[in-house]
């Protein structure tokens, strides 16, 4: 069941939808020529040349989208957006203006199905979140002429106020017919399953997720026996191939309907592969936490072995490996905590070693080291490691209209 973002009626003396919708035409159309300013150019160019390829040759609609992204989301020196910048810049905007720039730094990417048209408005289901989205265009209903009922688009969207249930398209829209569906559909599992922080905006999913994590998680402990595995790469990727199998043909035998457990029997799972970076490893570390979900190290055994035997952090490639565990901002405090947890006697000896600080204790100081190290990592909400489609993009996948 979907969930409605819903419209908000404007408060007193605050400016009607239509009000803002026109203004909203101008402030994007100043927002676009100051991302173009020379400025930015040596950002900018270079994202619409890769966009272009190597035949320098770029559509409107995909050039629109480039500039787009780039306003919204391209992390300048510092971590600032253009519209950062822009309202940095500008202290004539209204406090009206500056609540809808703010709310344009959460921009929602998405592909929808048209439910219905509602005046100017179209009512879009997000297949990706499993929310609806009342959406207008700064240019009017005719930007919705090849909107129609069943039909799907693709389109980035910002809120018109940033509590008002009311969005705008952003950017370019490109429409597919219902026919389509089976495409899009699959389109849109594959951006949920790359970008689950994009299924999470719907408070429904994180408990949902969270609870097929814990799911999963139990039935990944009691096929290999633990929640920790440290196996050479060919292992762990066989390892990963069977338990999925085995997940497999337990949806199969849940299944009641005999021509759906025909289809499933029919599936060929991808082979799970090991990135090249970790098939190189001596060994692999994988880990199925119940917080962080499931992840893998590098060479997870040397470090293990390390802090086991802390005479070996005199070593510059045991040393080299812890410090890249703590340097890395793909590797969570995950592994170490653990490392610590199984070894507490000997890990104040290994981080002395390493930070050449004798005082060091990590009942005092490893807290601090991890925070400090991986500002990244305590500075987002943890999200389930699973994300979870809604019955609409499931009927999809499964043919059903």
């Amino acid at each position: 069941m979907a969930i409605t973002v819903g419209y908000t009626d404007p408060g007193p003396g605050e400016p009607s939808l239509t009000d803002l919708i026109e203004r909203s035409a101008e402030l994007k159309g100043e927002l676009v020529a100051f991302a173009q300013s020379a400025r930015f150019d040596r950002w900018l160019t270079p994202a619409l040349l890769e966009a272009a390829g190597p035949e320098r040759q770029l559509e409107e609609g995909d050039a629109i989208r480039v500039i787009d992204h780039f306003i919204l989301r391209y992390r300048l020196p510092g971590g600032a957006t253009v519209v950062d910048r822009f309202l940095a810049g500008r202290r004539d905007l209204t406090a009206s203006d500056r609540e809808m720039l703010l709310g344009w730094r959460d921009p929602v990417d998405g592909i929808f199905e048209v439910q219905r048209k509602d005046g100017d408005a179209v009512i879009l289901l997000n297949l990706v979140d499993d929310l609806e989205y009342r959406t207008y265009s700064n240019a009017g209903r005719a930007a919705f002429r090849g909107a129609f009922r069943g039909g799907f688009l693709h389109a980035c969207l910002v809120p018109v106020r940033s509590a008002g249930g009311v969005w705008l398209v952003s950017g370019a829209l490109s429409y597919y017919p219902k026919s389509s569906a089976a495409q899009i559909a699959q389109a849109a599992l594959q951006l949920a399953t790359a970008q689950p922080e994009l299924v999470f905006r719907n408070p429904e999913k994180i408990e949902q997720g969270w609870y097929r994590m814990r799911e999963d998680r139990a039935a990944f402990v009691e096929f290999c026996g633990s929640d920790e595995l440290v196996v050479p790469p060919a292992e762990a990727e066989g390892r990963l191939n069977a338990y999925y199998r085995h997940r497999q043909e337990a949806a199969v035998a849940e299944q009641s309907d005999p021509a759906r457990r025909r289809r499933l029997q029919g599936l060929d799972l991808p082979f799970f592969e090991l990135p090249r970076e970790l098939a190189d490893s001596d060994t692999i570390g994988v880990i199925y936490d119940e917080v962080d979900g499931l992840n893998f190290y590098a060479d997870y055994g040397m470090l293990r072995d390390l802090f086991a035997d802390p005479t070996l952090a005199g070593r510059r490639q045991h040393q080299n490996l812890l410090r890249t565990y703590l340097r890395e901002e793909s590797i969570a405090p995950l592994p170490i905590r653990r490392l610590v947890a199984a070894h507490p006697e000997t890990a104040d000896a290994v981080f002395q070693k390493l930070l050449r600080k004798p005082e060091f204790a990590w009942s005092e100081h490893g807290e601090a080291l991890l925070r400090r190290r991986k500002t990244w990592y305590f500075a987002n909400e943890p999200r389930p490691g699973v994300s979870v489609i809604g019955d609409r993009l499931s009927a999809l996948l499964a043919g059903r209209r």
